[in-house]
């Protein structure tokens, strides 16, 4: 089996030790490749020249959720298909929702260990992903969530320090939010935001909203958070937003999302955030979120600028992932 890994050197917790462990891992069986990525794009690039060539087998991706982004939408420039590589992941950057939505551990030595077995058990399985589409840009494949509004605003933030030299933390996601719930008091109280479903009354008026492919969200350490707890690789996307955000009523849908959901064993959805300006969806295939002013976007946490209408669908059996 030939492979490449894709390693992304600035992830916060990719290091060499790890990037060695894992080479001389793969190579044990594998005709193994290593990149290491050298600009913002250029894990999809080589994505994609892996999908494109045809001989390769197998993309490993070390970094974080960013990296996993791109890698996947370089593996499906051209749509899913039986022919694109198989995707396994080690988690190397702050986060990794992904890699912990899928069950792997979230040290990379670990994950390697776990990828190993896997691949020596032929073991994967068939995810689905989300693909945001707007008008005169190219689609975008998110592996856990997309974002209009509040958050997406968040994550424009904390990317603006991180490029200032602020190391991603827990705490700077934290108090960045903060920050941003206080300068966006006109937004809180009427949001731009409406959400437009084929068979449903539009829903205007939100401030942000969250789509999830599959739950939880985000992690706060390891505290997972839970706007979309039914959210599900297996299903189609779930939708959370938020129609006015006053200080009791957010204070309370933190404490709502950050309350533990633990999986239910006979497939019926869990129990999400309630309340009177609580917007939520389970297993949506299509819809559109429309913006009266361009509002900020984010897909998998990577700051994407401003969007005024995106489109959102879901894509069952996308991707075969080695887990």
């Amino acid at each position: 089996m030939r492979a490449l890994l894709v390693v992304n050197p600035k992830a916060t917790t990719t290091s060499g030790r790890t990037r060695d462990v894992l080479t001389h891992a793969l190579r044990s069986d594998l005709k193994l490749d290593v990149v290491h990525t050298e600009y913002r794009g250029h894990a999809g690039d080589l994505a994609r020249q892996a999908s494109e060539d045809g001989q390769v087998d197998l993309v490993v991706a070390l970094g974080g959720d960013g990296t996993v982004n791109e890698v996947v939408n370089g593996l499906l420039a051209h749509g899913p298909n039986e022919r694109v590589p198989r995707l396994a992941v080690v988690p190397g950057g702050s986060t990794n929702v992904f890699a912990r939505a899928l069950g792997l551990p979230n040290h990379p030595v670990e994950a390697t260990g776990v990828l190993l077995d896997a691949l020596e058990q032929h073991r994967e399985r068939a995810i689905g992903l989300g693909k945001a589409m707007t008008e005169g840009l190219p689609d975008r494949w998110f592996t856990f969530t997309a974002g209009l509004g509040f958050d997406a605003g968040v994550v424009g933030r904390v990317e603006e320090q991180r490029r200032s030299g602020r190391r991603s933390t827990h705490a700077l996601y934290v108090r960045e939010a903060l920050r941003h719930y206080v300068t966006e008091r006109e937004h809180r109280r009427s949001g731009p935001i409406t959400l437009e479903m084929n068979g449903e009354d539009s829903v205007p008026g939100m401030v942000m909203a969250i789509v999830s492919n599959t739950s939880p969200w985000t992690f706060l350490g390891n505290r997972p958070v839970f706007p979309s707890p039914s959210a599900s690789f297996d299903t189609d996307l779930d939708l959370f937003g938020i129609t006015r955000m006053t200080a009791f009523g957010t204070a309370r849908t933190v404490r709502q999302i950050l309350r533990p959901n633990p999986p239910v064993e006979d497939g019926s959805s869990t129990p999400g955030p309630t309340g009177k300006h609580v917007v939520s969806y389970h297993d949506v295939r299509h819809f559109t979120l429309v913006s009266q002013e361009p509002a900020p976007f984010q897909v998998d946490g990577d700051h994407l600028g401003d969007r005024s209408r995106v489109s959102f669908t879901g894509v069952r059996r996308a991707l075969r992932v080695i887990v």
